[in-house]
């Protein structure tokens, strides 16, 4: 994930809005947010995991084949963020949110539709775009009006949506599990489903989503003044793309490789969305307790002890606790990471974060690739996974030597 809009809304140079008037625009913008989130990336982003088993029975595709769909969503999200991330959008932040999440709707019905590696991977790639633009500018109106109303439940709320609808969309692939046999196959009809889930809540965000008003000029940044702690704090950062993601694409393929059991990868993959909407409450007592610096290490940790956990552990505690561990996480990872990012550069802070967001992204392009390859040479899913658990302590080690557990907070 990114999580850019913090990093803007959090300093001056970025889009920052005037005080919104209405009491009642925080509760507004809090339910807005985490809609918005839930179908930009929980469906937009995320839905393909839960699909995956299911259309890679339907169309015969290996995990090759798979790795190379996820890549491509991740391809088109690294394009999205990065042009996001600078301000070419000022003034309509809403109309682009509101758009993206339309065009959300659209590529998930166009999911259900079309088949053949080649024509999936660039319908995916769109959508990585379309939810790169929805998070970012949602999140740039619904956290102003967190910021200019003082009130942090916005924020908590607002990314809480991942998790909801991660969640959301492990129950509904279940429920459609269990309906009689069709003509159409029933990876299509999940792909359906998540289009009308999607067009239900961007609904709801057209009407509930505040309007901003009025917005900063652009301010042309500096040049990043590279430091120890900053290089480092970004290859850590690119090897957490790599190491996270495979267990988020693959887990719920895991979870059948085990045991054909519907039911359990509802759970697999409903517990990793629950996890994830609770993660940023979660972790605040360890963030204020130590830091953000040290929580960005200590999650790392527990998230390669996750990783590991989905194809060391035994059956079916291995993808229940795998999927536990990610969610718990894979947001906490991404929000402290680029807030120390924006710490360590303050002054460049939309240049830092379209650095520390394209090191990201080449991280998740490569992971899926690199897993499906893996997975489909040796017909497991345990070497990628345990490369990806190494790496991800690889990340950790390489941010502790380079200074970051020294970054104080401001």
């Amino acid at each position: 994930m990114s999580f850019a809009a913090i990093m803007l809304q959090c300093n001056g140079r970025g889009m920052m809005q005037r005080p919104f008037p209405s009491s009642r625009q925080p509760v507004r913008a809090a339910i807005a947010g985490a809609v918005a989130m839930a179908v930009a990336m929980g469906l937009g982003r995320f839905f393909y995991t839960p699909v995956l088993p299911g259309m890679m029975a339907g169309l015969g595709l290996d995990a090759a084949d798979a790795g190379v769909i996820a890549a491509a969503n991740f391809a088109g999200y690294l394009l999205g963020a990065v042009l996001a991330a600078y301000s070419w959008a000022a003034g309509h932040e809403r109309r682009l949110a509101v758009g993206s999440l339309a065009a959300t709707v659209l590529l998930l019905l166009a999911m259900g539709c079309l088949t053949g590696v080649a024509t999936l991977s660039a319908v995916r790639f769109l959508a990585g775009l379309a939810s790169a633009f929805g998070l970012i500018f949602t999140s740039g109106i619904v956290l102003a009006i967190g910021l200019a109303h003082r009130d942090p439940r916005v924020q908590m709320a607002h990314f809480s949506g991942v998790g909801i609808g991660i969640a959301v969309s492990a129950v509904v692939v279940y429920l459609l599990s269990l309906a009689p046999v069709t003509a159409i196959p029933s990876w299509r009809i999940d792909w359906f489903a998540g289009a009308l889930l999607g067009a239900a809540g961007l609904a709801a965000v057209a009407w509930l989503l505040p309007r901003p008003v009025g917005s900063a000029g652009t301010v042309r940044e500096p040049a990043i003044a590279w430091t120890r702690p900053l290089a480092a704090l970004t290859l850590s950062y690119g090897l957490f793309g790599i190491g996270y993601v495979v267990t988020a694409t693959f887990i719920v393929a895991i979870a059948r490789e085990g045991a054909e059991s519907p039911l359990l990868e509802c759970l697999t993959w409903l517990v990793t969305g629950a996890a994830a909407a609770l993660s940023l409450l979660a972790w605040k007592p360890v963030e204020r307790r130590c830091g953000v610096a040290s929580a960005y290490l200590l999650a790392l940790l527990v998230e390669a002890a996750g990783v590991a956990a989905t194809v060391v552990l035994p059956f079916p505690a291995s993808a229940l606790i795998g999927g536990g561990l990610l969610g718990l996480t894979f947001v906490v990872i991404t929000a402290y990471g680029l807030q120390l990012g924006r710490i360590l550069a303050s002054d460049s802070p939309r240049r830092v974060l379209a650095l520390m967001t394209a090191a990201f992204g080449v991280g998740q392009i490569v992971g899926p690739l690199g897993a499906g390859f893996l997975a489909a040479r040796t017909g497991s899913y345990a070497l990628p996974s345990l490369a990806a658990s190494g790496l991800l302590l690889l990340a950790a080690v390489i941010a502790a030597l380079g200074g970051v557990p020294s970054i104080k907070s401001r």
